[in-house]
């Protein structure tokens, strides 16, 4: 059936919005999962946590970004309340992107938007953006297929790296500790490459660094991303508003 009439009877747009659609569309980000979780059990391993610890916390907090630091602040026998709020304010930044994607659930009541925005992480972020370019609205099953196919390839990769955690004490000697900023630096490039905007795409990235980099030697290095996050965002905003 050609193309044209496919789109007359909603069935191709059936087909892209589909929960299989949405595994499928989860698929370039898998390996990205794989090995960031992998290497966050493997860090979760040796800073002392059980394969059961770590499994609850793949399950319950679900943040590469914040295990890595539970990680390391349980090896350095930090508090409890410390880890609580390094954590807390750590992944705040998911309240900015289920906010982002907000409008494009607007049809749904909000627990079933609560469902969607509990599974959100940045790589799934990206590719639902992605997804929504020229839309104005996404499809509720596609996204629970690309959140699920996330949620369950990051437990798996977690106990994979907790299970193989045993033979290896450290981690820092394969890379292991950077694998997370690895992997954002090459979701960076991939989309940089795919939006076609390279010079305003680098024109952000340079502020971000600058700006990070300039608040980190007058003050904390966490005070530093979230100012630079915040600045070049502004500027991105406002050269695309001017151009």
């Amino acid at each position: 059936m050609p193309k044209e009439l496919l789109l007359k009877t909603g069935k191709l747009n059936k087909d892209e919005d589909s929960f299989v659609q949405g595994i499928k569309d989860c698929v370039p980000t898998l390996l990205g999962y794989l090995s960031i979780g992998f290497a966050a059990g493997v860090v979760e391993k040796t800073a002392g946590l059980s394969i059961v610890e770590i499994a609850m916390l793949s399950l319950l907090l679900y943040a590469g970004s914040a295990q890595f630091i539970a990680a390391g602040m349980l090896a350095a026998q930090a508090s409890v309340t410390a880890i609580i709020f390094t954590i807390f304010f750590v992944n705040l930044r998911h309240l900015l992107l289920s906010a982002a994607l907000s409008p494009y659930f607007k049809h749904l009541p909000p627990l079933r938007n609560m469902l969607i925005g509990s599974l959100l992480t940045d790589e799934s972020f990206g590719v639902a953006i992605n997804q929504a370019v020229g839309k104005t609205s996404l499809s509720e099953k596609w996204m629970h297929g690309l959140n699920v196919t996330a949620y369950l390839n990051w437990f798996l990769a977690n106990m994979a790296g907790a299970y193989f955690g045993h033979w290896i004490e450290n981690p820092e000697q394969f890379g292991l500790d950077f694998a997370l900023s690895a992997m954002f630096i090459g979701l960076l490039v991939l989309q940089m490459a795919s939006r076609n905007q390279l010079l305003r795409d680098t024109l952000v990235a340079v502020a971000a660094v600058v700006i990070g980099v300039g608040i980190s030697l007058i003050s904390s290095g966490s005070v530093g991303i979230i100012v630079a996050t915040i600045g070049a965002a502004t500027i991105g905003m406002v050269i695309e508003k001017w151009k």
